[in-house]
């Protein structure tokens, strides 16, 4: 989903120009509508995955409500998110997965963009099964018998092969170079987006058919369709630095938060309080439950939040 992994769907209009190759670099460009002079408004970056909209939907309700901020968002894929970022069109982002070549280009060489701390959520990704599957079959949370169940997870997308179901295209994962480097009789199949990916995984549980995805913590959906990691390889510090040659698991990330230079130094009270945003892993699944659970609105299930957790929101405000 993420790099060393997520995102996804296209990019705000205002930012179709980032996309193209060979875009001139236009970091020093000023933003029409983030990091205003004078003006108390903030542009959040917010990606596809529902629990990076539940950071952006407590942040929005508690800058416009509690700070008396403007707040604008724009959707944009996670690497162009960071292009962004730099250029000023977007003031922060709440939620990274690890991207290490744009951490040296702006964050080490440019100086364009700077660190935001931690968000308080440590992440992972993996490849899981059901766990009523991997009751009936314990050896399968083992990817050395993965070959074993390909016939019983092929699909009539998977071309004969067994399906591993991943997310939007979009997504920066190393699933593929794993399969080949592994030698799983697997195809990588997308459902399309997170969205797509959790309707099919919800409609196998429903019918209790086996499936094997490309999925990650914290994420709401675990507490409604139990999942088990199958074990890849041991992850070591640089088994993943060649993309073709991936052929281990992904890492545990602390999930961190970004803000523009120019932002973090002249944001005031708001850059101060998107330092200190930083929640747990029950706190961003509580909210995104009711995102795309419940089918609150973001600002409906933020609020919702913000009203039992007083004692946090009133720290990131001191």
């Amino acid at each position: 989903m993420r790099l060393r992994t997520t995102s996804a769907v296209a990019g705000a209009a205002a930012l179709a120009l980032l996309t193209g190759c060979g875009a001139a670099d236009m970091t020093k460009q000023a933003s029409p509508f983030a990091n205003a002079q004078g003006a108390r408004t903030v542009t959040l970056s917010v990606q596809s995955w529902v629990g990076a909209q539940a950071n952006v939907a407590v942040a929005q309700y508690l800058l416009e409500h509690e700070l008396g901020y403007r707040v604008d968002t724009v959707q944009v894929d996670e690497v162009p998110a960071w292009d962004a970022l730099s250029q000023g069109r977007v003031d922060a982002i709440l939620e990274d997965w690890g991207h290490p070549e744009q951490e040296q280009r702006y964050v080490e060489d440019k100086k364009t963009i700077t660190a935001g701390g931690d968000l308080g959520v440590t992440g992972h990704i993996g490849w899981y099964v059901p766990t009523y599957f991997a009751k009936q079959h314990p050896d399968v949370t083992d990817w050395k018998n993965l070959n074993k169940y390909a016939d019983l997870l092929r699909t009539a997308e998977s071309g004969g092969k067994g399906q591993l179901m991943d997310g939007s295209p979009s997504y920066v994962t190393n699933d593929k170079a794993l399969v080949k480097n592994l030698d799983l009789d697997y195809q990588v199949v997308f459902a399309g987006s997170e969205a797509a990916q959790i309707t099919q995984m919800k409609q196998f549980a429903k019918e209790k058919k086996p499936f094997l995805s490309y999925w990650y913590t914290p994420q709401w959906l675990t507490e409604k369709v139990p999942m088990t990691e199958v074990k890849l390889p041991p992850y070591k510090e640089g088994c993943d630095a060649d993309p073709a040659e991936v052929a281990c698991a992904y890492p545990v990330t602390p999930l961190q938060k970004y803000l523009n230079t120019g932002f973090a130094e002249n944001g005031g009270r708001a850059a101060e309080f998107l330092r200190k945003f930083k929640w747990t892993t029950q706190d961003q699944n509580q909210v995104s439950l009711l995102i795309a659970e419940q089918k609150l609105r973001p600002e409906e299930a933020a609020k919702k939040w913000v009203d039992g957790h007083e004692s946090v929101w009133k720290e990131w405000l001191s």
